[in-house]
């Protein structure tokens, strides 16, 4: 897949299937626009586009809003995307300047100029350009004189399928892994890098790599311990993950990620691990003292393992 980032000087010489939208998530919602696309470039020869924004817009057009926690930022955005098989992926820059943009500009010169659009597949509800002027009936209007063929996905397509970015937020802050992974038609992705941590899990007969996501604006999942699969340099595995205060050993109050690789143990100090979540075990516990800590471990090892054999 092509990428185009981080520029808002490009041009696409050849004709292009184009959808537009923030795709956080890239859920089944989206991965049944992006089926329509390929489903057009079979008839048509034509490479698919999808244009998306970064920084998210509410980011730039509500900046007093700090509640917006994304479900796959724009690097995990990118791997899904290819994986759903787009062929150029345009990462235009929002700003409040952009917003700004005319809707018949937006249409000459992103569309038309930049991506030679001549299939444009949008959602009954897509709104641009300044004040959200543009709707559906813009590019309807617009369409004969531009060259190009309009696609609407109708809104019983999109709402009998009932998914949105803010539902599956929404079951990951509940914890609820499963719902979020039905909305999502994959698992939820966490990366991060490995940084040194207070090393108690080793006197446990489980240690840990404690994680660090750079990115505030990265959404992390309930308070809990979790199952989940884990990528980190030629490791492919699975572990259990703890997300919380750690209230039995620490008391500053501040929110730790762990997980603990089954059958690994090697120094994987500063490098990127990938977490997909495949089941929310328990809620965080304050236990008296190690050894009921240890026990619970014990305990939640045991359903993991037995969890790996059901899926395997």
């Amino acid at each position: 897949m092509l990428t185009i980032q981080n520029t808002e000087h490009f041009r696409i010489e050849s004709p292009t299937i184009v959808t537009i939208g923030t795709f956080d998530g890239v859920h089944i919602g989206h991965q049944k626009i992006l089926k329509r696309l390929l489903e057009i470039k079979e008839n048509t020869g034509f490479k698919t586009v999808v244009l998306t924004f970064e920084p998210h817009p509410r980011k730039v057009l509500f900046p007093e809003q700090k509640d917006l926690k994304l479900i796959s930022l724009v690097d995990e955005k990118l791997e899904l995307l290819e994986k759903y098989g787009v062929d150029v992926a345009v990462v235009y820059p929002f700003s409040k300047e952009f917003s700004q943009l005319d809707s018949d500009l937006y249409i000459r010169n992103i569309l038309l100029k930049h991506l030679q659009v001549k299939h444009l597949v949008i959602g009954y509800d897509h709104k641009f350009g300044k004040n959200r002027s543009g709707d559906i009936n813009t590019l309807k209007a617009f369409a004969p004189q531009g060259g190009f063929l309009l696609e609407e996905i109708p809104p019983q397509d999109i709402d009998s399928i009932a998914i949105s970015s803010s539902k599956i937020r929404k079951a990951l802050e509940e914890g609820d892994i499963k719902l979020a992974t039905e909305f999502l038609g994959h698992k939820f992705t966490l990366e991060g890098i490995v940084v040194k941590g207070k090393q108690l899990g080793r006197t446990l007969g489980y240690p840990t790599a404690n994680i660090n996501v750079a990115d505030p604006d990265k959404l992390i999942p309930k308070i809990g311990v979790y199952l989940v699969e884990v990528t980190v340099g030629s490791f492919n595995g699975h572990g259990m993950m703890s997300i919380g205060l750690n209230p039995t050993t620490d008391f500053d109050n501040t929110i730790k990620l762990e997980v603990n690789l089954f059958n690994f143990n090697e120094d994987i100090y500063d490098k990127t691990i990938k977490l997909k979540f495949v089941k929310r075990l328990r809620d965080e516990k304050k236990f008296a003292n190690l050894t009921e800590l240890k026990s619970a471990l014990d305990h939640d090892k045991e359903t993991c393992l037995q969890l790996i054999g059901k899926t395997l």
